[in-house]
């Protein structure tokens, strides 16, 4: 008898077994694929180095930094570009323009009226119903305005969640910014409010990665597990009985009183359907778009563009397929050879349907698009897409409900828990920190 089983070996598992076996615990670690990681997957091929997944890691507060020091990581990090403070977003003349302060005195992105707006958001009464939840469109349009919500928050939404403003939560999906007026009565003064509640010698956030990609994080927590993980060992069957979990992969069964999923919502609900078909369809339901990750690779002066920040987002109403742009070789060194720039461009998400597209298909629409907006000229020198099926969950209208009924529905299971990053946070922090949290809330007896 095994004394916890964790299904999935992304970054949430990993985590969970690290922290659990820190605590004292003999967890196994299953993973269906050959290698563990999830999207953590990163590349080199021709002097490119490539994340095909999540291309950052943002290190704030303390459980994270303290991890990548126990990983004995801190050697392999590589800081972001200072220039990544520079973000670029389309503007309605189709030209990039940098966001900041001074968006609101020019740059051709929001209207005198659309500023005036912005600038008014302090004297606006907060929302008066504060329970439920409201979609991120309607949240921005009720504190900011229609043309911020255009030109500035759906752009980052698309492009960072490969969502839809109008419906996702904004009470699920950007809680702090919920808390922001929820605590101060408008985002700038809740704003003011959480800068002075920071505590003295609060480490500074930082946006990092590795000298040979994301990659490096799983495949070194894995190295520390040891034979704690089986790759290679996908999950086909689940049951409880007796008191046990059953869980069988091909000619192999294991049993515990105790089970972590650390899967996506859909793969969940496939292995629980037998055992409780209304908490797989809870799971289910939670949406997960298709995103593809197009690495390309250019000779430097192909680029008119300065490529002097962290990217590029495009707001929806442009018309146009392509989410966004990161400088790649701009935000971490040795991302491309010497001379030469890499460009990751997204395409996809909720507002963009991807099914039955091919590669090639998704190549041609993302030159068709930046070329203009970053003054791109001639074919690439390098280009790989990897699209994920599904992506990033979706945090939407009534998702927080949700998270209570599977909450209720999987309590009626003793010893099944999950973790995921279809709750508490899609970023790799928090699934992090949620596994942290995860392992000093448990109270299991042996």
């Amino acid at each position: 008898m095994e004394e916890v089983i964790i299904i999935g070996g992304g970054i949430s598992g990993l985590a969970t077994a690290y922290f659990l076996r820190k605590r004292g615990w003999s967890p196994l670690l299953l993973e269906a694929g050959a290698a563990p990681g999830g999207n953590l997957q990163s590349r080199q091929e021709d002097g490119y180095l490539r994340d095909m997944g999540p291309n950052s890691l943002l290190l704030k507060g303390r459980i994270v930094p303290e991890w990548l020091r126990e990983l004995q990581l801190e050697g392999d990090i590589v800081e972001a570009n200072p220039l990544a403070g520079r973000r670029y977003v389309l503007n309605r003349h189709r030209q990039p323009v940098a966001l900041g302060p001074g968006v609101l005195f020019g740059g051709g992105l929001l209207s005198i009226h659309g500023r005036l707006r912005l600038f008014g958001e302090p004297f606006r009464p907060p929302h008066r119903t504060p329970d439920g939840e409201e979609s991120i469109a309607d949240f921005v349009r009720r504190r900011l305005g229609e043309e911020a919500l255009t030109w500035l928050v759906d752009p980052f939404v698309s492009g960072v969640f490969a969502g839809n403003p109008a419906r996702l939560s904004v009470q699920a999906t950007l809680p702090r910014l919920a808390a922001l007026e929820r605590d101060g009565g408008s985002l700038l003064r809740g704003a003011l409010r959480a800068r002075k509640r920071k505590l003295p010698g609060t480490p500074k956030t930082r946006l990092v990665s590795f000298r040979e990609g994301l990659q490096v994080l799983p495949l070194r927590v894995a190295d520390t597990l040891g034979d704690t993980l089986r790759c290679d060992t996908p999950v086909e069957q689940l049951a409880y009985s007796g008191g046990m979990w059953q869980v069988g992969s091909r000619n192999q069964t294991w049993q515990s009183k105790r089970l972590v999923l650390a899967l996506p919502a859909g793969a969940a609900a496939r292995l629980l359907a037998p055992t409780d078909a209304a908490l797989a369809l809870e799971l289910d339901a939670i949406p997960y778009p298709a995103v593809g990750s197009l690495s390309i690779g250019f000779q430097r002066p192909q680029v008119e563009h300065p490529l002097n920040g962290f990217g590029m987002l495009i707001p929806r109403v442009m018309g146009l397929e392509t989410l966004g742009v990161l400088f790649s070789s701009t935000l971490f060194p040795g991302r491309a050879p010497a001379g030469k720039v890499l460009l990751t461009a997204f395409i996809g998400g909720s507002q963009n349907v991807l099914a039955g597209r091919d590669d090639d298909d998704l190549l041609a629409t993302v030159l068709r698009e930046i070329r203009p907006l970053l003054g791109i000229s001639g074919d690439p020198v390098f280009s790989r897409c990897r699209v994920w099926p599904k992506a990033i969950p979706q945090y939407e209208i009534g998702h927080l409900d949700r998270m209570k009924r599977i909450d209720t529905l999987s309590a009626g299971h003793p010893g099944l828990y999950f973790r995921a990053n279809w709750q508490g946070g899609v970023a790799l922090g928090d699934c992090i920190e949620q596994a942290w949290e995860f392992s000093q809330a448990t109270n299991w007896q042996r």
